[in-house]
C-alpha cells in the first residue's frame, strides 16, 4: 500500500487575494510530489504565499505586455478607424489653437518671440508637449471606469489600463510633430543639434502626465464627479502654462515660482530642442519642475497601488 505526503502552508491573514477575489498567477507556486511507492500518479499541490503578488507586481506588468498592446491598439482604432473627425481633429485643433494664440499673444498683445523664431513656430513648439500632457491626463482619467467589465472579471495589474491610453496621445503627438515639420519648412526654419535631446523631453512629458493621471483615475473610481473637473484643469492649465507665449516674458522674480508648474520645464525643454538654441532654459526653474514631476510620479503610483485592490468592488 502506498501513501502520499504533501505540505500546505498555513493560511495567512495577509494572503494576497485582491479586492476582485482573483488570485494572480504570480501569487501561486506549484510543486509535484511523486508517490513514495508504487505507480500511483503524482499529486498537484498549490501553495499560496502571502504577499508574493506584491513582490512580483512589476514583473507581472511585463508578463501582461500583450494585454497592454491590445488595449492600446483598441484605443487607437476607436479614435481613428472608420472615422473622419478622428484624423481631422488631430490636425484642426492644434492648427486653430496656433492661429488664435499667434493673433492674441503675437499680434494684439505684442509679446516677443524667442530670438528670431517666427511666432507661429514658437506657439506650435509649446503646443506639442502641452497636447501630449493634456491628452494623457484626459484619456487616463476615465480609463478604469470605462473598462469596468474587464476589471471586475479578470485579474491583471490595473496599472496597464491608464498607461495604455498614453499610446493614443503619442499617436496624436506624431501627427502634430509632422505638422510642426511642415510649418518649419514653410518658414524656412532649421533646428540645431539640440533636437537630438528631444526624445528625452518627450519621455519627460509622458512622466509628467502619468503621475497626476494615475492619481486622478484612482480618485475617479471612488468619486465619479472628478471626470467633470478634468476639462476645467486642462483648460486652466493651457493659459497658465507658457504655450502661447515664451516663459522669458515672466518677470525674473517670479520665474522660480513659475517652475512649480511641471509643464513649464517640459515646454522650455521642447523649445530649447526645436528652436535651435534661440530659446534658453531657465535652469533653477527647470530643476524645480523636475522635482515636481518626480513627486507627482511617486505620489500617483503610490496612491494608485494603495487603492488598486478596491477597484473591482467600486467600478
Amino acid at each position: 500500500m502506498s501513501t502520499t505526503s504533501s505540505n500546505v502552508l498555513p493560511a495567512d491573514p495577509r494572503m494576497n487575494v485582491l479586492g476582485d477575489h482573483k488570485v494572480t498567477a504570480a501569487s501561486a507556486t506549484t510543486s509535484t510530489q511523486a508517490a513514495m511507492k508504487g505507480d500511483e500518479p503524482s499529486q498537484l499541490i498549490t501553495i499560496l504565499e502571502a504577499g508574493r503578488a506584491e513582490r512580483n507586481y512589476w514583473r507581472d506588468i511585463w508578463h501582461y505586455r500583450e494585454l497592454f498592446a491590445i488595449l492600446a491598439w483598441r484605443d487607437v482604432a476607436v479614435r481613428y478607424k472608420q472615422t473622419v473627425i478622428g484624423v481631422a481633429w488631430a490636425i484642426v485643433r492644434p492648427f486653430l489653437t496656433m492661429v488664435v494664440f499667434t493673433i492674441i499673444f503675437g499680434q494684439i498683445a505684442k509679446l516677443p518671440s524667442d530670438g528670431s523664431v517666427p511666432y507661429p513656430i514658437l506657439v506650435f513648439a509649446g503646443m506639442l508637449p502641452w497636447f501630449l500632457f493634456s491628452g494623457i491626463l484626459s484619456e487616463a482619467s476615465n480609463s478604469l471606469v470605462g473598462n469596468a467589465n474587464l476589471i471586475s472579471k479578470v485579474y491583471f495589474p490595473r496599472l496597464v489600463i491608464p498607461t495604455a491610453t498614453a499610446v493614443v496621445a503619442l499617436v496624436d503627438f506624431a501627427v502634430n510633430f509632422a505638422m510642426l515639420a511642415l510649418l518649419m519648412v514653410w518658414f524656412g526654419f532649421v533646428p540645431n543639434w539640440q533636437i537630438l535631446f528631444l526624445p528625452a523631453f518627450i519621455a519627460l512629458a509622458v512622466l509628467a502626465s502619468i503621475g497626476p493621471a494615475l492619481w486622478i483615475t484612482a480618485l475617479n473610481v471612488r468619486y465619479r464627479d472628478f471626470r467633470y473637473i478634468i476639462p476645467f484643469i486642462v483648460q486652466f492649465g493651457l493659459y497658465v502654462s507658457p504655450v502661447g507665449f515664451s516663459s522669458a516674458v515672466v518677470p525674473e522674480q517670479w520665474r522660480l515660482l513659475y517652475g512649480l508648474n511641471p509643464v513649464v520645464g517640459v515646454i522650455d525643454g521642447f523649445r530649447w530642442c526645436l528652436l535651435g538654441g534661440e530659446s534658453q532654459i531657465y535652469w533653477p526653474g527647470f530643476a524645480l519642475s523636475l522635482g515636481v514631476v518626480a513627486f507627482f510620479l511617486w505620489f500617483g503610483i503610490r496612491y494608485f497601488r494603495a487603492t488598486e485592490r478596491t477597484f473591482a468592488d467600486m467600478v
